[in-house]
């Protein structure tokens, strides 16, 4: 076959790309790209060498990562470390099965191992009569460094293992990460320290197993989870993976929680979409699912390619990033009246929605991005989480640069911008703004304030421009007839909005204090002021020296707290608003014991009747603790559907575990 010039040189390029890309990834730990870029090269560069047949033992499409660096002993894998094939769909997954099928010359249904699929490092290591005498990176697949010094100071993985025969060889292999709480809490020591933020926990993790001084690797808060094993001499294990991970287990090692056996490709797919949901409640980021044919005979039987295994598919899930263009930034204003700029984006699928729009926080950000306009940049969206802008790539192929710079007036009003604090900037008009006032009405009438269904963002905006209403007191005025007048409302659609106002009025004080939008009190400090005061009128009255009394509130909210209720017409807006009906029930905050006083509680899944933040404000007024993660020192789990690792770990230690028709059961017995 004549093979085009111009194909040659696209291969020659995209082979050039990706070596770039390994070594910045697996070796550097400085990626320039997104995991979903990069997945598009090489699957242009297996296209083209498919149809062309022009594969070479060195191309990239061959072999896995990258070379190790020259600093670290070089370890060579008795057994190679190969990487995994990725799947985006469902059909792609069942034609993995009927591949398997194919070469097996059989129907009958297998049995997969499942397991969420960690986005760390790779390791392998290597036990000696039960104790480690070696850890290494993949490397190439065939080559790593040697990290021993390094993987020691991980606390999850066992220097010794238990019940280990003597003349022993075991070689476990897994990815090691650094969990999402392990990474928050290591940024927010950074910033009290003014040292350097880390970018995301993948790369922190890599860095972390390369450090020459183990001492740095041991500040950082690394675990491990195994995924397979290599070397396997003078120890027996069972002929399935899953009882392999469960022999483990017994060793003392970490294996995930979050794994499970499926029955046919089908089984593999109900799990995939369960893990997909549940993906933002794991404790560690994952980017899909691996999937692997359980019995390790037939894993024999099936072999592997030039770089990856027959028998084991990963299945890739919708990115959380990709680049895209920044074309042009726009500054809003907010219910308080701070100006953010937003990018204006080309639109990008990105962990599973369309992103054209984004917020960049604050001039200082911009700043610290090096952002202009038409810059191409990575864009970050993990689950719920506000899609944001966290790399910059390439400045200088942008040939049209703009620089960004923030307006001298208010966009909304037009009225001078101030200077609030070190990096914010105000409109100094206060709620006379037209983008305050329909900003702040918005606020109160959303989920978590005064949960007004029907009264959304557009309708908000309408009823200020008609004059209908312009604070949020003026909500509990509306009528049906005003409302049905509206374009687009109708007689039905006005009376279930005036029901919904009705009903709004009956509330709790947490709520309603995070509706009023006070500057810094988001629903978690409002919930501490109403535990600590019990109603309203206390908590006007309080100084700041009393207001710091409170847990978690400083000296900066305090006087925010302080100046809101210290305003003549805030107070004049909360009389009118409670002569319109709105109530709650004050919270027990004297000094007698409470009936909940020294248990821990943990809210897992949906709840449906009573929102979350409600039910902990309950069980907070009940005198209970109420954490984030499960221990042997939790009282009860409340798991509504969707609970996931919580509700495993809670089974796991026997913890007591209640769904949401019991937990309200259960709080009206208590009052």
């Amino acid at each position: 076959m004549t093979v085009p010039a111009k194909i040659k040189r696209e291969v020659a390029s995209l082979r050039e790309q990706i070596e770039h890309h390994n070594r910045l990834y697996h070796s550097l730990d400085t990626p320039e790209i997104p995991d979903a870029d990069y997945d598009a090269l090489l699957l242009r560069l297996e296209e083209l060498e498919k149809e062309y047949d022009l594969a070479t033992s060195d191309s990239p499409t061959q072999r896995v990562g990258s070379t190790p660096l020259s600093q670290f002993s070089q370890v060579t894998h008795e057994i190679a470390m190969l990487s995994l094939d990725k799947v985006f769909g469902e059909q792609e997954l069942k034609d993995f099965e009927n591949r398997i099928k194919k070469r097996l010359d059989s129907d009958e249904e297998l049995a997969y191992s499942c397991e969420p699929k960690v986005d760390g490092v790779a390791v392998s290591l290597l036990y000696e009569n039960g104790d480690l005498i070696r850890a290494a990176t993949r490397g190439d697949g065939v080559t790593g460094e040697d990290i021993t010094h390094n993987v020691r100071t991980i606390r999850s993985i066992p220097l010794q293992l238990s019940d280990v025969k003597k003349k022993s060889r075991l070689e476990v292999r897994g990815e090691i990460f650094l969990s999402k709480p392990g990474f928050e809490a290591l940024n927010k020591r950074a910033q009290k320290e003014g040292t350097k933020i880390f970018v995301n926990p993948r790369n922190t993790a890599a860095g972390a197993v390369r450090q020459l001084d183990s001492k740095a690797t041991a500040k950082i808060p690394l675990e491990m989870y195994c995924y397979s094993v290599g070397i396997v001499e003078g120890i027996k294990l069972p002929d399935e993976l899953s009882g392999i991970f469960n022999e483990l287990a017994g060793f003392g090692l970490p294996v995930n929680p979050d794994r499970k056996t499926e029955q046919g490709i089908d089984g593999c797919l109900d799990y995939c979409m369960s893990l997909l949901e549940k993906r933002n409640d794991l404790i560690y980021e994952i980017d899909g699912a691996v999937i692997k044919v359980d019995n390790l005979t037939t894993q024999r039987s099936l072999g592997q390619n030039a770089k990856s295994p027959r028998w084991a598919m990963a299945y890739k899930f919708p990115a959380e990033e990709k680049s895209t263009t920044v074309l042009d930034v726009e500054f809003q204003v907010g219910r308080t009246g701070t100006i953010t700029p937003v990018a204006r984006l080309d639109p990008v699928f990105v962990g599973g929605v369309t992103v054209s729009n984004t917020t960049l926080h604050n001039m200082d950000e911009i700043e610290r991005l090096g952002l202009r306009i038409g810059d191409t940049v990575v864009v970050r969206r993990a689950g719920d989480v506000i899609p944001k802008v966290v790399k910059v790539l390439n400045p200088k192929e942008n040939k049209k640069p703009r620089k960004i710079k923030l307006p001298a007036k208010c966009p909304a009003c037009s009225s001078p911008i101030e200077k609030d604090g070190e990096v914010l900037f105000r409109c100094s008009a206060g709620i006379i703004c037209p983008a305050q006032q329909k900003e702040s009405i918005k606020h109160f009438a959303s989920r978590t304030a005064m949960d007004i269904e029907g009264l959304g963002s557009k309708l908000v905006e309408q009823l200020v421009d008609e004059g209908l209403i312009e604070s949020v007191a003026d909500i509990y005025t509306l009528t049906t007839e005003q409302l049905a007048d509206l374009e687009r409302m109708g007689t039905k659609s006005a009376q279930n909005l005036v029901d919904a106002i009705v009903k709004s009025k009956k509330t709790t004080l947490p709520r309603f204090l995070f509706g009023l939008g006070i500057r810094e009190v988001g629903d978690a400090t409002a919930l501490s002021l109403v535990n600590h005061f019990g109603d309203i009128d206390p908590i006007a009255a309080a100084s700041p020296e009393e207001l710091e009394k409170v847990a978690d509130i400083g000296p900066i909210v305090a006087q925010h707290i302080a100046a809101f209720f210290g305003n003549r017409n805030n107070l004049a807006l909360i009389k009118k608003l409670r002569k319109a009906g709105i109530n709650w029930p004050s919270v027990d905050v004297s000094a007698a014991e409470k009936p909940l006083e020294g248990q821990t509680f943990v809210l897992t899944g949906t709840l449906e009747a009573m929102p979350r933040n409600e039910a902990k404000a309950q069980l907070l007024g009940l005198g209970a603790k109420v954490a984030g993660s499960v221990s042997k020192n939790t009282d009860c789990v409340v798991a509504g559907p969707g609970a996931g690792s919580k509700r495993t770990k809670a089974e796991e230690l026997g913890v007591k575990i209640i769904d949401e028709g019991e937990f309200l059961a259960f709080l009206d017995d208590l009052s």
